[in-house]
């Protein structure tokens, strides 16, 4: 299978809104590996890797995010694949 990876870093008001287990159940049903974690400054860190239309479906649907998060923002590089098997919540760096 033909993957791709991305690393978003999400700007709004994302935390607080559960959108880091949004992003897990998404995440999952889309078949997509990676993780995403909370930041400090208060942005949303997330790793995702799957097959293009999946990356491309994610990313479209984390600039909406659950019901009560409004982003602003999303900052996405091109990342090297990592080979995670699932898609895990971290805790805050």
């Amino acid at each position: 299978m033909n993957s791709v990876a991305r690393h978003l870093v999400i700007h709004g008001h994302v935390q607080g809104v559960f959108y880091r287990n949004w992003m897990v159940t998404t995440a999952r049903r889309l078949g997509i590996t990676g993780w995403v974690r909370n930041r400090m400054d208060g942005t949303v860190e997330t790793f995702i890797e799957g097959s293009p239309d999946a990356v491309s479906d994610m990313l479209r649907l984390a600039r909406q995010g659950p019901p009560a998060a409004k982003v602003d923002q999303i900052m996405a590089e091109d990342s090297e694949g990592q080979g995670f098997s699932n898609f895990e919540k971290r805790p805050t760096e």
